[in-house]
């Protein structure tokens, strides 16, 4: 099973299989190499991700909604992102990501029995989105740790995960038409789910101090190209000082 976002945040980083490098090693080194500006924006944006909700996608099949739900989930601070590939064939689309995977953790899946373990196993509560549900999703308290479930394009999410799922909820609708698109309900889904968090708590980013200082590290890596070649080489020099 794949460690859980919490706990990769709370360990040294690894640069390759073999290579291992503490959080506050990768911000001495590589935080100089970057504007004071780019590192402002780094701090900005940390300050506003949490590991305490989870988006999961069961099963969709056109990569443009999971690239769309992708772009929504880092703009509002989820970086805990879940995709299940039930799918044997993916349709193809010409949208992409457009860069918001470079800034979120995904973790990918071939059963809806795996996902669900790892996530009930964290202690998140499972909110799968349906058409049969009666609760709406503005009744269900996103203060806890969450994890919310959008399901494939044509016939909604697994029976695995409706089975497992903690709240069934669907986000009310007045016209004629039957449900929205995947990425309109993720979209909706998520920005509702930042302002209830943000509404409780003040805002919507919760990390630790020790959460935060991995993840600045992190993002610290993934801006400077040539981060990883940088640390290897000071680790080789003190090792043969």
């Amino acid at each position: 099973m794949s460690l859980s976002l919490k706990t990769q945040l709370n360990e040294d980083i690894a640069l390759s299989s073999d290579l291992r490098v503490s959080p506050d090693l990768v911000i001495d080194l590589i935080g100089p190499l970057l504007t004071p500006e780019r590192r402002m924006k780094i701090d900005r944006v940390v300050s506003g991700r949490t590991a305490n909700v989870a988006v999961v996608l069961d099963g969709l099949y056109d990569k443009g909604n999971i690239s769309a739900v992708m772009r929504t989930a880092e703009a509002f601070g989820f970086v805990d992102f879940h995709v299940i590939e039930t799918q044997e064939k993916f349709k193809e689309a010409n949208r992409v990501a457009q860069g918001a995977d470079k800034w979120i953790e995904v973790q990918k899946w071939k059963k809806p029995s795996d996902c669900i373990s790892a996530i009930k196993s964290q202690g998140f509560q499972l909110v799968v989105t349906s058409l049969d549900a009666s609760r709406p999703l503005n009744e269900i308290d996103f203060s806890r740790p969450t994890a919310f479930v959008l399901g494939n394009e044509k016939s909604g999410v697994s029976s695995e995960m409706l089975a497992a799922a903690d709240e069934r909820v669907i986000i009310p609708m007045s016209g004629f038409v039957q449900s929205f698109n995947i990425s309109v309900a993720g979209a909706l889904g998520l920005y509702h789910i930042h302002l209830a968090r943000e509404k409780t708590f003040g805002n919507s980013g919760d990390l630790s101090p020790t959460e935060r200082n991995n993840l600045i590290a992190q993002y610290y890596l993934r801006t400077q190209d040539s981060a990883a070649d940088i640390l290897s080489e000071w680790i080789s020099r003190k090792s043969k000082a």
